[in-house]
C-alpha cells in the first residue's frame, strides 16, 4: 500500500476591502448578481461574476424552482452562459458571494460539488486554471489559484 497526501494552498483576505481593485470590481458585480437571484424556497442567494480573456464580464445567480432540483446554481448559470456565448474565450477569474435571508453569512462559501465539477470541465477544456474568489455577505474572502485546489481528484474526459 502507498499513501498519497493531497494539499491545497488558498489565500485568505481579511475582508472585501483588502482585495486588489481588479478583484473587488469583479466581486462587486457578483454582489449585484446575488441581489437578483431567484431563491424563494431556500432564501439563500448566490451571485457569480466571471472575467473572460476577451474582457467580457459574465454574471449569474441561482435560480430556484418548486420542483427541486430543477433550479441551477449561480456558478453554473454564469459558466454555461459564457461557454454558449463565448465558446473560444477562457475564463480567467471567478468571484462568488452568497447570503441568506435567515442569517448573515460571514464565512466564505465555496462552490457546491456540482459547480466544482462544471468549473473543472472548463479548466480542462481551456487548459488553463481559473482563479476563484469566494465569500459570504461580509467577512473573509478566499482565493484559490485553480479549481484543482477545491477538487483535487477531478473526473474528466480522460476517463471516458
Amino acid at each position: 500500500m502507498k499513501e498519497i497526501k493531497i494539499e491545497s494552498i488558498l489565500q485568505v483576505y481579511d475582508n472585501f476591502n483588502e482585495l486588489p481593485e481588479y478583484v473587488s470590481s469583479l466581486m462587486t458585480k457578483a454582489i449585484e448578481a446575488r441581489s437578483r437571484a431567484y431563491a424563494p424556497y431556500s432564501n439563500f442567494s448566490v451571485g457569480t461574476a466571471l472575467l473572460l480573456d476577451n474582457g467580457e464580464v459574465i454574471t449569474g445567480n441561482n435560480q430556484e424552482n418548486a420542483s427541486y432540483p430543477s433550479g441551477l446554481c449561480a456558478e453554473r448559470t454564469a459558466i454555461y452562459y459564457a461557454g454558449s456565448q463565448f465558446p473560444n474565450s477562457k475564463v480567467v477569474r471567478m468571484a462568488i458571494t452568497a447570503g441568506s435571508k435567515m442569517k448573515q453569512t460571514t464565512s466564505p462559501i465555496p462552490p457546491c460539488g456540482a459547480c466544482r465539477q462544471a468549473i473543472a470541465e472548463y479548466e480542462v477544456k481551456q487548459n488553463a486554471p481559473i482563479e476563484i474568489y469566494f465569500m459570504g455577505e461580509t467577512g473573509k474572502v478566499v482565493k484559490s489559484d485553480s479549481l484543482a485546489n477545491l477538487l483535487p481528484l477531478i473526473f474528466d474526459r480522460s476517463f471516458l
